[in-house]
């Protein structure tokens, strides 16, 4: 194999073929499920003003310290022009977008949900990428503890569609609000006065910056110490605490298996009270597929009214090697039916009419390539793995017929030209014709996703 002189930029891959049939199954099953509980699609741009996700994100988050991609253009004047980042994660564009277009006008609350690519300068790993998609799902304009449960209730819903939810773990907790978190940041940083020698270097810096984020350090020595730190639940205030109750019994109620983790907090600023992640069963967090929480004071962080809500997010690159671990094969609708054969000028121009028509029956049709003599083409349709070959010689135009063979059996027989399309769709199966209608008109409420 030749050595390609250009590669994928470090941290990013291609989305294959047989990537795509992933991809493409986890998205029908995001949109069946968003239409199913109210949800409206929204699209944000690739890229917007950095400042967005610094009072969003958190200027000390890591996201925003380390991991934005910077975008710029020589035909900007970069003086007077804002800074664009390319977005990490949708939440702050959406809540962006909520703001912008007076979206508080519109019956509460506003569900909606987003599909496509986000980009963070991270490091390099399994199932993490510089590049990644993500399927988004949030909920602004009203706060009540049943939502943040639906909203769980549906990501759980997606993820048993997808097969892998026996393989993950739901783990929540209850942050607070800013004001009894303060309190607890205040006592934790009071705690490792003292301390600070023995904390790695990174949770050095966390402490001084983002204190909360020490929770979910990785680091044995931090782990250490934090057992005898005072905990979040000692400042939670008592709405919190009836907030968390109201939660949890609601998921009881939904049959939703979960486990609280007074050390999840999430590396986002935004967020307040409910936060939740899936967790891998047998490696937790370092293989989590996504999760969210409750972003009440955001809106105000942005610019806009006061105004609850509440999201999450899942890494399908993530999802797609969850499945792939569980055995789960999507269904390829890829296959090749037919490969179409044929020999001489006059059998081609034939072929051409012949592989339009049964293209239109929903056949998966190729054919008509290139010179090559019947037997190169007929290896040429094994490669393809067709299922069945239609043969087209001079002799045989010249008769009206073609000759039809099953690749699997090895048999072949010579059939009437005019009956070659409802002989072929016969053997393909009705219910196996991969036929597309749009069968909504337009103006009517529903569009075919």
């Amino acid at each position: 194999m030749t050595q390609s002189v250009y590669r994928t930029p470090k941290g990013t891959h291609d989305v294959l073929p047989e990537d795509h049939i992933f991809m493409t199954y986890i998205k029908k099953a995001v949109r069946h499920r968003a239409r199913q509980a109210g949800y409206k699609r929204i699209e944000t741009p690739m890229f917007e003003n950095r400042t967005i996700f610094e009072r969003g994100i958190g200027e000390h988050t890591d996201i925003v310290e380390k991991e934005l991609f910077m975008v710029s253009s020589k035909h900007e004047d970069e003086d007077n022009g804002p800074e664009f980042a390319l977005r990490p994660e949708f939440t702050a564009s959406i809540c962006r977008s909520y703001i912008e277009h007076g979206m508080q006008q519109l019956p509460q609350p506003v569900e909606l949900y987003a599909i496509g690519p986000c980009f963070r300068h991270d490091r390099p790993q399994k199932g993490r990428y510089r590049q990644f998609n993500q399927f988004d799902f949030e909920i602004i304009g009203l706060k009540d503890p049943s939502l943040d449960a639906q909203l769980i209730h549906v990501l759980s819903k997606i993820l048993d569609d997808l097969k892998i939810l026996k393989r993950l773990r739901l783990q929540i907790n209850n942050i607070g609000t800013p004001e009894s978190r303060k309190a607890y940041l205040d006592a934790l940083k009071d705690f490792f006065i003292g301390k600070e020698r023995n904390l790695p270097a990174l949770d050095r810096s966390r402490l001084e910056t983002n204190p909360l984020r020490l929770l979910d350090s990785k680091e044995e020595d931090t782990q250490i110490l934090l057992k005898s730190a005072p905990t979040l639940d000692q400042f939670l205030d008592d709405e919190s605490k009836q907030y968390h109750e109201t939660v949890l019994e609601y998921l009881g109620a939904l049959g939703i298996q979960y486990e609280e983790n007074s050390s999840l907090v999430r590396g986002l600023d935004y967020y307040t009270q409910t936060v939740f992640e899936y967790w891998d069963e047998t490696t937790g967090a370092q293989n989590a597929v996504g999760g969210g929480g409750r972003y009440d004071r955001l809106m105000e962080l942005l610019g806009g009214k006061d105004t609850p809500g509440i999201g999450f997010a899942c890494g399908m690159e993530r999802i797609a090697w969850q499945m792939a671990q569980a055995g789960v094969k999507p269904p390829n609708k890829d296959q090749v039916d037919v490969f179409v054969a044929q020999l001489g000028p006059e059998a081609k121009k034939t072929c051409l009419m012949l592989i339009s028509q049964l293209r239109e029956k929903g056949v998966h049709t190729i054919g008509a390539l290139g010179e090559a003599s019947l037997k190169s083409q007929m290896r040429l349709a094994d490669k393809f793995g067709a299922r069945y070959t239609l043969l087209l010689g001079q002799m045989e135009v010249k008769e009206g017929v073609i000759i039809l063979r099953d690749m699997a059996a090895g048999k072949q027989k010579q059939i009437p030209f005019k009956n070659a399309i409802p002989e072929v769709t016969k053997l393909i199966g009705e219910r196996n014709l991969d036929t597309y209608t749009i069968k909504d008109k337009i103006g009517d409420t529903v569009d075919e996703d």
